[in-house]
């Protein structure tokens, strides 16, 4: 809303210093400022609010260290995360732009999912909160609205760089022509990008053309089902990674800020151009959304770090999980996810190999056997005698080297 309403001054009055607000790291800055002062300053007031209508977290005892001091926690504290995201976002962003509005209703739809699942945990005394199929059905869901909103919304479109043998005649010609030049007019496309290769670009539609080049026009349902997949196995990555205070908070953040590059130099032409990578138009605007979304994390880990004094519960953390994976679609770096997501990949498979293994031993031997201590990962090294707040550490530093290879990839092909 501050967007607009300087706009109008900017063209209307020409009032010094309303032109700021064209720019994006401008709004981007006041975004992260914003969005800090409103978790540290309001959480506080959520998290007593919260105590009041003893929101306490029940927790299940599985041995750990520590474990019993953290029953009567305030949990749902995603609710700040939320709310210093989205109000920063309101008044700042471009709230026309198709990311933009993609992302608020991301916020929204998983917000309330895991919000309903902490609610029936506290409220209705089940343990296991939403029925696993309910959470499924809600993030196929999301997926296929992204998905289908990202292929066919006639906003979404990438501008592809003219051969080099064309950009070489067009310097030939004239040596100062304009970078824009080097690009072709933006048009639909279901491309995306895959880091570590020489060609980098690899189209959905490729999937099913190679049987009929006439099935093109059915490449939405694969787009759909990728963005489902992707949503999914985010989203519950995320979730099994809020374990220990300020784990998953913080390797979002790590997460989220790379992105934020990504969407910066994907959506600006210049650097499109130098990096040799896929230029989407619009996308840039994400940027703001991306520095309140950081601003949020890192005001929750104010009151979130050991010792906690609130937890994100599903309200947090399958709304980060989501925002990151729709992030990730839109500005076309999926296939990075495993890289850049690494922490929650690990997460997930630690679970999938524990009780794949624990069902495979139990049929052929009799007896049930484990691969970790415990999972997910985390608790492995609480059980290793690890301190939490080392693992925590540990975990972040591994998240930032593997946040520089996603960004390295920029160049290395």
């Amino acid at each position: 809303m501050l967007y607009y309403l300087f706009e109008y001054l900017e063209n209307q009055f020409q009032v010094p210093g309303a032109s700021l607000f064209g720019f994006i790291t401008f709004r981007a800055a006041l975004a992260v400022i914003l969005s800090l002062l409103i978790s540290t300053i309001y959480g506080k007031r959520i998290i007593e609010f919260l105590q009041k209508k003893q929101m306490g977290e029940t927790i299940r005892d599985l041995g750990l260290e520590g474990q019993k001091e953290k029953a009567g926690t305030p949990t749902m504290g995603g609710i700040i995360i939320i709310l210093a995201t989205l109000i920063p976002v309101v008044l700042l962003a471009k709230l026309e732009n198709v990311y933009i509005i993609l992302l608020i209703i991301t916020t929204l739809w998983m917000g309330t999912i895991g919000f309903i699942d902490d609610y029936i945990k506290k409220f209705k005394n089940d343990k296991e909160g939403l029925k696993g199929r309910f959470k499924v059905l809600g993030q196929v869901g999301l997926g296929i609205i992204v998905g289908a909103t990202l292929y066919f919304n006639p906003n979404v479109t990438i501008k592809e760089k003219l051969p080099a043998q064309v950009q070489q005649e067009m310097l030939a010609e004239d040596p100062n022509v304009p970078v824009t030049k080097f690009f072709k007019e933006e048009g639909k496309s279901t491309k995306t990008t895959i880091p570590f290769v020489k060609g980098n670009e690899f189209d959905y539609a490729d999937l099913i053309t190679w049987v009929n080049p006439g099935l093109e026009k059915y490449a939405w349902v694969i787009f759909i089902l990728v963005a489902i997949f992707i949503i999914t196995a985010v989203s519950n990555g995320a979730n099994l990674t809020d374990g220990i205070d300020g784990l998953a908070a913080g390797t979002s953040a790590i997460i989220v800020l790379t992105l934020g590059i990504f969407a910066w130099v994907s959506g600006n032409i210049i650097f499109s151009d130098y990096l040799n990578i896929m230029y989407i138009p619009r996308v840039e605007e994400i940027t703001i959304y991306i520095a309140a979304f950081v601003g949020a994390l890192v005001g929750f880990l104010w009151y979130n770090a050991y010792p906690a004094q609130v937890f994100m519960g599903d309200t947090g953390s399958l709304t980060i999980g989501g925002i990151i994976a729709v992030i990730a679609i839109a500005v076309r770096k999926e296939w990075l996810i495993p890289v850049l997501c690494g922490i929650f990949l690990a997460e997930n498979l630690s679970v999938v190999m524990q009780v794949s293994y624990f069902k495979y031993t139990k049929k052929k031997f009799g007896e049930g056997r484990r691969i970790f201590r415990m999972s997910p990962l985390h608790h492995h090294y609480q059980k290793k005698g690890y301190h939490e707040s080392k693992i925590v550490t540990r975990f972040w530093i591994v998240g930032i080297l593997l946040a520089i290879i996603s960004i390295v990839t920029l160049k290395i092909r």
